[in-house]
């Protein structure tokens, strides 16, 4: 497991950390008035005990955030990687899962918001080339709002072969694209299933389209051309959960 450090900013990113058992917080960086907080959103434990806590005004903690032009709120942290969740486990015997997998996106705002919208609405767990996920991002951690600590994120070398051994244990591959027959509405979710969305700029790939099941749309106004990955995911995500309470 990689015991590599790093820090993240924010207050519910730093909470959240905090209240995970699995996580390893080194160090925790609070102002006087971010440390009392903490005891007011959790009055039944604390969650300052066993932590290196170091008291800073809000002048030296922008030293932690003014590079990446970030609100730290009064909330540092010095966090551990915990462990990674592997795929072929985590699947093995289980029914009903859904999966978003990312293909190609980078950018750490919108996964740190995909991973939040994920976590609202009750995915199973995110798929990501490993390559591509900035698992040291400041920026990821404060988008996700705290919800790094509650999403499966399985990082993968391959996402075309991923998606193939996949679809070999019985899961439907979605794919989204502006050019799909389908809208998604129209579609009857059940089983196992992976929810494939592409690039920021470039949307999916042709090669890797060549592993989906289906490729379907999300119905927009015909002006605008496109919506953001993190509000697209957010959509089906919110669609896909309400479906899932009435069946």
């Amino acid at each position: 497991m990689n015991k590599s450090t790093f820090f993240i900013v924010g207050q519910h990113a730093v909470i959240e950390a905090l209240k995970n058992p699995k996580r390893k917080v080194l160090r925790l960086f609070l102002t006087e008035e971010s440390k009392k907080n903490i005891h007011r959103k959790s009055p039944k434990k604390n969650l300052l005990q066993d932590v290196k806590v170091y008291y800073k005004t809000k002048k030296e903690l922008d030293n932690y955030t003014s590079k990446d032009q970030l609100m730290h709120g009064g909330y540092v942290a010095e966090i551990e990687h915990i462990e990674k969740p592997i795929l072929k486990e985590f699947i093995k015997g289980k029914e009903n899962l859904t999966l978003a997998c990312l293909d190609g996106v980078t950018d750490p705002r919108n996964i740190g918001s995909l991973i939040r919208s994920a976590t609202s609405f009750n995915i199973d767990g995110i798929i990501i080339k490993d390559r591509h996920f900035p698992s040291e991002s400041k920026l990821m951690y404060k988008a996700a709002s705290g919800s790094m600590e509650h999403m499966n994120i399985f990082e993968v070398s391959n996402i075309n072969s991923t998606l193939k051994n996949l679809r070999e244990k019985k899961f439907w591959v979605y794919g989204f694209d502006s050019e799909g027959k389908k809208s998604f509405t129209e579609i009857e979710w059940k089983g196992n299933t992976v929810l494939l969305f592409g690039s920021e700029g470039f949307g999916m790939r042709e090669h890797t389209s060549k592993y989906t099941d289906f490729v379907v749309r999300i119905e927009i106004n015909q002006k605008i051309e496109s919506l953001n990955i993190s509000n697209s995911a957010a959509i089906v995500f919110h669609h896909l959960s309400f479906i899932k309470k009435k069946s």
